[in-house]
């Protein structure tokens, strides 16, 4: 097979795959259609017979098969394992090199004495005396990529803010909000939860302290929204989106992210009856087109004509 020709097949077998909802069952059919229809499983035990394999050549034929994608997936993996070592240590550099040119800058120059005269101590005003404070360093810069997005399940297909992180799949969408160790009762945070907006706030001494607000970019379902509070640790709020499409963004104002990057796949759970019948007939026609049967339209056309 050529490079690149398997992708052929892509759609039939996301079809089946969503079908069956789990790769076990998605290996029990492509493995139950070689059973049944080849002979794969079949063993050549007499010099006469002309179809099967020899003892052990069927499994052996999977686990090269097995083992030549898994060699693939380990090349990505270390591929992708460098590309984020360089990616760090470059920004580790750049972060060296800012919190150099932060420093402090002692001047040494000095009025040499004459042979006679005392060396005299310049007063220095106050704070002059660098040299014992710390330059403060800055809190690490939260991720900024898709890709990097993605490897955190609190922020996939969404995004990490500076005050939450949220993450979406087809119909809904998931919030986290950080609160202080101390809010560990509902009654300490305070939600306002819109179609069109959302406020967030924790009650404290001197008042309500607002800790993500604004109005969203879709409109969502109230009824089929709620949120929880995990106990000195973050706001949990998920939201059911009003239409099914994928938002670039939560908030009004917010940078959006690019959605041909987030993973557009969705679970059977989001699919209605309609798309079912859609995906059983696709997988219908599949098995129809391997063992050379007619398809549903070839067969929609022969009863139309009849016999």
């Amino acid at each position: 097979m050529e490079p690149g020709a398997a992708e052929l097949y892509d759609q039939a077998l996301l079809g089946i795959l969503q079908h069956v909802g789990n790769v076990q069952d998605f290996l029990r059919v492509l493995f139950g259609f070689l059973y049944r229809k080849t002979d794969f499983y079949r063993l050549l035990r007499h010099p006469s017979d002309r179809m099967g394999f020899p003892p052990g050549a069927a499994q052996a034929l999977v686990l090269q098969v097995f083992r030549t994608f898994d060699h693939m997936a380990r090349q990505d993996d270390d591929k992708r394992r460098k590309e984020l070592e360089e990616k760090t240590r470059r920004e580790d550099e750049a972060a060296a090199e800012q919190e150099l040119a932060a420093g402090p800058t002692v001047h040494t120059d000095a009025v040499p004495a004459g042979p006679e005269q005392p060396v005299r101590e310049e007063a220095e005003p106050p704070g002059a005396d660098m040299g014992s404070v710390e330059v403060p360093r800055e809190p690490p810069a939260p991720p900024k990529g898709q890709e990097q997005f993605q490897r955190n399940p609190d922020s996939y297909n969404g995004a990490v803010r500076e005050n939450y992180t949220w993450s979406q799949d087809y119909t809904d969408l998931e919030l986290k909000v950080p609160v202080p160790e101390h809010v560990v009762k509902g009654r300490q945070v305070s939600v306002a939860l819109g179609s069109s907006s959302i406020r967030v706030a924790v009650l404290e001494e001197n008042g309500e302290r607002v800790l993500m607000e604004g109005k969203f970019t879709h409109k969502v379902n109230t009824e089929g929204s709620v949120w929880s509070l995990e106990p000195g640790k973050c706001i949990l709020v998920s939201l059911n989106k009003a239409g099914e499409y994928w938002w670039s963004a939560v908030l009004e104002g917010e940078e959006p992210i690019d959605i041909d990057q987030i993973n557009k796949e969705r679970s059977m759970a989001t699919v209605d009856e309609e798309e079912h019948a859609v995906l059983d007939r696709l997988t219908f026609d599949y098995h129809q087109k391997l063992q050379g049967k007619p398809q549903s339209h070839e067969l929609t056309r022969q009863q139309q004509i009849g016999p």
